[in-house]
């Protein structure tokens, strides 16, 4: 019961504490929204995306799944897909963000399935990561653990953004110079993020920009 408490307490400090100096925002937001972008990442509990972009609410419509996938469109299939048609269809936003991180679970399932035979339901969600797989036997991958890990991760992203391209709503507005793709991978551990150059096939931190202050 303690882990029910401590989240029953919190949204009581929500809404003794935090939402009365934001009444005026959730006002406004009661009424529609128009985020930002559509940021698609995965469910693992660390990754908080509003906390890493240092946005609130209203400027992120997010989708979260293990392992930050795409699935090639199919009519037969919904879930992911209507979160990224209804977020380009209807909300209008111009850009998609697909973000991986550091010791992703779904990526080590990808990168070793028989970890996965005791879930049968994860395995076949998987199966849209394995183009990720694929292609780092096909590089002659890293040969280590780790080193394997951070490819595939890296990989798996830019698979993912190839696939949102198979999306119809995406098709249309990328014809109309309406919509930017952008991939990522979060570092835990350091917090640092690293942007996908599409130009040059590779994946770069992100620079800090320090804020001027007064008298400095």
């Amino acid at each position: 019961m303690d882990d029910i408490v401590k989240l029953t307490e919190g949204v009581s400090r929500f809404r003794t504490q935090i939402f009365p100096n934001s009444r005026d925002l959730f006002q406004r937001l009661a009424s529609g929204q128009a985020p930002l972008a559509l940021f698609l990442t995965c469910a693992d509990s660390r990754i908080v995306p509003s906390l890493m972009t240092n946005t609130g609410p209203g400027e992120l419509f997010i989708e979260r799944n293990p392992g930050n996938l795409v699935p090639v469109y199919e009519e037969s299939s919904v879930g992911v897909s209507a979160s990224i048609e209804y977020a380009i269809a209807a909300l209008g936003v111009r850009h998609v963000i697909i973000c991986g991180h550091s010791d992703c679970g779904a990526v080590h399932g990808i990168m070793d399935p028989a970890k996965l035979n005791a879930m049968p339901a994860v395995t076949r969600w998987l199966r849209h990561g394995q183009e990720a797989r694929r292609r780092l036997e096909c590089d002659g991958g890293p040969g280590d653990g780790p080193a394997r890990m951070h490819r595939l991760t890296r990989l798996n992203v830019v698979v993912q953004m190839e696939n949102l391209l198979t999306h119809p709503s995406v098709q249309a507005a990328l014809a109309r110079d309406a919509l930017q793709i952008h991939g990522c991978v979060f570092d835990i551990a350091t917090g640092a993020v690293e942007l996908y150059d599409a130009a040059a096939a590779s994946f770069s931190e992100l620079p800090l920009v320090v804020e001027a202050r007064p008298g400095f």
